[in-house]
């Protein structure tokens, strides 16, 4: 399938322009909204996620738009935009170079396209189903490591006691395992990194879809593989375990 659909050339309009504004702030001096325990909420995140969804409803607006910051357009719509307009608002806050858009479409509960760009690097993944995953357009694969003790893993910590606690014995575990662990502070840039090898495998129990939606497509069609599974005691999080596909991550 051609990477050139109206959705996903939509997808990445929408992400580069939001990315030009985030640069364009980056390391000024920033508005919080709000200063939670183990979050941020930032000014910029309502009006980058403001962007993106003027330019997605504004060529589609019969769809509906589902992201961090709200909703918006029509809720009845069998075609939903998925969206984190800052993912990782806490490093984007510290100046830390290390933060992405993530845009993905579905239609009812089938993923169509994933977009995440890292507007720093200027890097882009893009994919669609049935295509390739690409960075920057060239395609991409996950990696073909075998052996933990051979993996780079992100193991993320979300916001809740509840999820930081059941997190810890999993890095502790990983920590013994693995070459290397890493705690890099955006869900969607860790996906991104597991599709075109840079990472074997994410791992965090508590996670919400709009920064894993575009990062499953990129993974799947990149070889790997993607379990997901609603939290029962919270149910707009899930616990997630992405990977290249290869590795033993069992108890």
């Amino acid at each position: 399938m051609s990477l050139n659909t109206p959705y996903l050339d939509c997808a990445r309009s929408a992400a580069l322009e939001a990315g030009a504004f985030l640069r364009e702030h980056f390391g000024s001096e920033l508005n919080v909204n709000a200063l939670e325990k183990h979050d941020i909420k930032l000014e910029l995140d309502v009006q980058t996620q403001e962007l993106i969804t003027q330019r997605l409803l504004g060529t589609f607006p019969d769809h509906a738009l589902y992201g961090e910051e709200g909703i918006a357009g029509n809720p009845a719509s069998d075609f939903q935009w998925i969206v984190d307009p800052i993912d990782g608002t806490v490093n984007y806050f510290y100046s830390i170079p290390h933060f992405c858009i993530s845009i993905a479409l579905r239609e009812k509960k089938t993923l169509l396209v994933g977009v995440i760009y890292d507007p720093m690097r200027d890097e882009m993944w893009a994919v669609e189903r049935g295509g390739e995953a690409t960075l920057n357009g060239k395609p991409i694969h996950v990696s073909g490591r075998t052996e933990l003790s051979e993996a780079v893993l992100s193991v993320g910590f979300s916001k809740t006691g509840t999820t930081i606690n059941a997190g810890l014995p999993m890095l502790e575990k990983m920590v013994h395992r693995a070459r290397k662990c890493r705690l890099m502070g955006s869900a969607a840039l860790d996906m991104a990194y597991i599709s075109c090898g840079r990472l074997d495998a994410y791992i965090e129990q508590g996670i919400s879809l709009w920064d894993v939606a575009a990062g499953i497509l990129l993974i799947e069609a990149a070889g790997g593989k993607v379990e997901m599974n609603p939290r029962p005691d919270n149910k707009d999080k899930y616990s997630i375990v992405a990977s290249n596909g290869k590795l033993d991550l069992a108890d």
